[in-house]
């Protein structure tokens, strides 16, 4: 019998959705809110490394992701010159396996869409709109109160909202989330034929210039600048700052800049970062993703740590028959320092460009990519 039997989710992101999923599958009845009004998500694009596409085919949803992405697995890193010279293309580390791919990309509003279609066809009860006013614990489960005035009692509240994280907020818990003094530019546009892959360009006068294709037709591409308030800018302005940033890379980014022209596909926001420390529960309450550990994109594991989270939780969940303190140490020794080791690999990233170091990016791509070839 699981150590649960009725469980509420919040947040409908991907450690959301996915601790949803496997809960339902293995029998726990499992309500979601979200405090958006519908399916949705900010950005344009994700990259998704193999360790995530294993978390997603163990949802159930990896023929339809691979279907609406683009798998490829090679890296390419390309100088700032005039021709945007390839230094270097790199065989990518299957983290996900031998029988998948090294990496996917995809558009992020498909990728919410596909699992949250998935947890209502395994019997997840998803309610938008919505979020809840006060958590009321006791030894054998937790009281909620919605906004609407509704209540519901759970053996567990799973907290998966995010960076900001409301939950984080109602335990309690004072978390610093830093800026890493960066800011990313993304836009989404059509794909030409010279983008089968991501390639990095390093230096020049932005910190990263890059792109990933999303489809057979879609990429997303995105410049690394220094962190600054772009807030007051208005749509045209932001694309208008987002090709002229683009203007120092070359090669296949000639072919990208020509086709951003439209000021409703690109959106900027800062490089933030935190790692709670362990544990991650409060009671009969526990935090997962970005609402736990969030890490700068510069290694493109932001939804990977996140689903690795959702599986072992729900793995542990419906493996055991208690909700005890072996569950949480047997979650916290599975979690903790791999989620962190990957949020100070980013944070290096970032501390080398900043100070405009040369590090082994190789090397600490390699380390990570070894790590992560293992389960969580």
């Amino acid at each position: 019998m699981p150590a649960v039997r009725n469980v509420l989710v919040v947040g409908g992101g991907a450690a959301g959705a996915a601790a949803a999923i496997l809960l339902a599958e293995g029998g726990v009845s499992v309500e979601l809110i979200d405090i958006k009004p519908d399916i949705s998500a900010l950005g344009s694009g994700i990259t998704l490394q193999g360790n995530a596409l294993r978390v997603l085919r163990e949802l159930g949803v990896w023929e339809q992701i691979k279907e609406q992405g683009y798998a490829f697995d090679t890296l390419g890193l390309r100088a700032p010159d005039p021709h945007g010279s390839l230094i270097v293309e790199m065989d990518d580390i299957r983290t996900g396996g031998p029988d998948l791919p090294a990496t996917l990309g995809m558009y992020r509003p498909a990728l919410a869409k596909i699992m949250l279609e998935r947890a209502a066809a395994v019997g997840v009860k998803i309610r938008f709109g919505t979020t809840y006013t006060s958590l009321d614990q006791d030894e054998d489960g937790v009281a909620v109160t919605f906004a609407d005035g509704s209540a519901g009692r759970y053996d567990l509240v799973v907290g998966a909202d995010g960076i900001r994280s409301w939950t984080r907020r109602m335990l309690g818990i004072n978390l610093e989330t830093a800026s890493t003094g960066m800011g990313i530019w993304r836009a989404f546009t059509a794909r030409p034929a010279s983008v089968t892959r991501t390639d990095l360009y390093y230096g020049g006068p932005s910190y990263i210039a890059g792109y990933c294709p999303t489809g057979e037709d879609t990429l997303y591409a995105y410049v690394v600048e220094q962190a600054q308030d772009r807030s007051t800018l208005s749509p045209q302005q932001s694309l208008d700052v987002m090709r002229t940033l683009s203007e120092a890379y070359h090669g296949p980014w000639d072919d990208i800049r020509a086709m951003l022209t439209d000021p409703s596909r690109v959106n900027y926001t800062w490089f933030e970062s935190h790692v709670l420390d362990a544990p991650w529960h409060r009671g009969r309450v526990v935090l997962i993703g970005d609402a736990a550990h969030a890490c700068p994109p510069t290694l493109a594991q932001g939804a990977a740590q996140a689903l690795e989270d959702a599986s072992v939780l729900a793995e542990l969940l419906l493996a055991r028959d208690a909700l005890d303190d072996d569950l949480w140490q047997a979650f916290t020794d599975r979690r903790f320092d791999r989620a962190k080791t990957v949020v100070e690999a980013s944070l290096q990233l970032c501390r080398w460009l900043l100070d405009h170091e040369r590090g082994d990016l190789p090397g600490l791509m390699g380390r990570i990519s070894h790590l992560l070839t293992r389960p969580a």
